[in-house]
Order: structure tokens, then sequence, then C-alpha cells
């Protein structure tokens, strides 16, 4: 009888443990909890199209694995611009994304392609340039601040890639009226984190989310010139591809990482990220939100 009890127990205390169901975690413990899901998934390989902005900056470095610990997936992430991220997505390619350019992602939505549209999370985008200031837009408003890159015919690196920080970039100047072109204005085809460096080896002007600049700061001859306004802000979206359009999609997969990006524990990992090394979060967490409501 003795027996019977203490493996009665040993069971319980098993089935007690911090775990997590449906993808949400137990708790919202620290970076170095390892609970687990005890259940194996059906279909573990998840694939997950996403921005380079989000890998860049180091940030799934730590969401991903802590994600595979807990729900027993193993992701595969293609990090690319938003619009090679959806395109992904749209072709079936991929189960779920995380992309931050919201009149890309109502389009894929319009399309059919997606399923759960999530807010997780935002940043903000700045545009950095050289140490010397050679266009005098420091603290100006950010169209003001592109005409005067124009004006001046300083150097201005795109990333020209649909990406979400291109979209972006090229609704200002759109707003600026201004059409760039050639010679001060010049296509780098690569992420944000080679962008970076085109533009610091160039003495140039780009635009960047915020996250991936303070993550390489100290290799670029960059500062911060313009920050602040709602022009520039950078909310990111969890989507799932639409199973019904895409039968062969992992949609239980989709799920649990979408529905881990805005559960307790993965808000509070996004939202400390960044904050011992930079002394300041790269991203702030946005579950249950509006992007209206966004500061």
């Amino acid at each position: 009888m003795t027996a019977l009890v203490a493996l009665v127990l040993l069971v319980a205390t098993a089935c007690g443990g911090g775990g997590t169901t449906g993808g949400r975690p137990a708790s919202a413990a620290g970076p170095a909890a390892t609970a687990r899901q005890d259940a194996v998934p059906d279909r573990p390989e998840l694939l997950v199209a996403t921005t380079t902005s989000t890998q860049d900056s180091g940030l799934l470095d730590i969401l991903i694995p802590d994600f595979e610990r807990r729900t027993g997936y193993r992701v595969k992430t293609t990090a690319v611009g938003t619009g090679a991220a959806l395109a992904i997505g749209a072709k079936g390619d991929a189960d779920v994304v995380l992309v931050h350019a919201i009149s890309a992602e109502l389009a894929f939505m319009a399309g059919g392609n997606g399923d759960r549209r999530l807010l997780v999370m935002h940043n903000d985008f700045i545009l950095t340039g050289p140490p010397s200031d050679p266009a005098k837009i420091k603290g100006k408003p950010i169209l003001d601040g592109l005409n005067a890159i124009v004006a001046t015919g300083t150097p201005f690196i795109s990333r020209g890639d649909k990406s979400g920080t291109d979209i972006l970039e090229k609704s200002l100047f759109k707003q600026a009226g201004i059409t760039p072109g050639a010679p001060w204005y010049i296509e780098s085809g690569t992420g944000m984190g080679q962008s970076l460096t085109v533009a610091s080896e160039r003495k140039a002007y780009i635009i960047t989310d915020r996250a991936t600049f303070l993550a390489r700061r100290g290799q670029l001859a960059l500062e911060i010139s313009i920050e602040g306004g709602a022009p520039l802000l950078n909310p990111y979206h969890v989507i799932t591809v639409n199973t019904a359009k895409f039968p062969r999609v992992n949609g239980k997969g989709a799920d649990a990482f979408a529905d881990y990006l805005v559960s307790e524990r993965g808000q509070a990992l996004i939202a400390t990220f960044g904050k011992d090394t930079y002394g300041q979060p790269l991203f702030f967490a946005d579950a249950g939100k509006r992007v209206e409501d966004l500061r």
C-alpha cells in the first residue's frame, strides 16, 4: 500500500508541474525556466517566417528556445523582409508569420491567406546618420529631415527589399513629396543589420528599427538623428496561415506559437528583453491592445 501511495503522489506531482496547455505557459517565470509540455505534438516541425529585425535584435534567440522547451515543437525560422515573409505565407510555405507592416498584413488577410492576426509588440523606427550630421537634421520632424537630406544631397541607404522598414520609408518619402533616386538614394537590397553597416561605411543616413540599431550600435559609426512621433511607430503582429486554404500548414503548431507570443510568459520575455544589455527594452509587449492605443 505504501508503494502504491508513493506512485500516485509521484504521478500527481509530474502532472501538476510547470508545463503548458495549448501553447500557453503556466507562469511568467524567468528566462532560465525549463518547463516543458509533457505531450509531444503530432507534427513537431513548425515553420516560422519573420523579419530580419526580430533576428538581428536577438529577440528570437530568447523566444524560440523557450517556446520549444515548453511545447515540444521544433522551429525552423526564415528571417527576411516583411514582404518576403508574407509572400512565403501566401504560398502556404510557412505555418505562421511575425511581421511589421500593417498595410501589407491587411492585404495578406484580405487575400484569405491568414486566419488569426494578433498584436504582439511594438518598438519604433528612427532615422540615424553620421555623427557629423551633414544634413543638419538632428531633432527635426521626420518629413523635414528627409527634405533636408535631399536638399543637401547627402547619401541615404534604403533596404529596397519590400520589408516593413522599406514600406515605411517609402511611405514617408511620399508624404514628404519626395521621389527617391540616384545619386543620393542607394538601395542595399539586404537586411537591416547589413544595411546599417553599409550606411556606416558610406557615412549615410538610414531609417531603421530601434532594436536592431541598439543591438549593433557598438559596431556602427552612426547616431540617432530623428526619433519619436506617430509616423515612426512600429507594431508587430503574428498571423497564423489559413489552414482552409493551405491544408498542409501546421495549424496546431501555428496556434501554439501565436498563443505563446501573447501569453503571460511570452509577453514577459519580450518586455524585459534588452534591459540588462542596453538599459532599456528593445520592444514593448502589447498583447490585448489595439494599435490605436499605442504611444
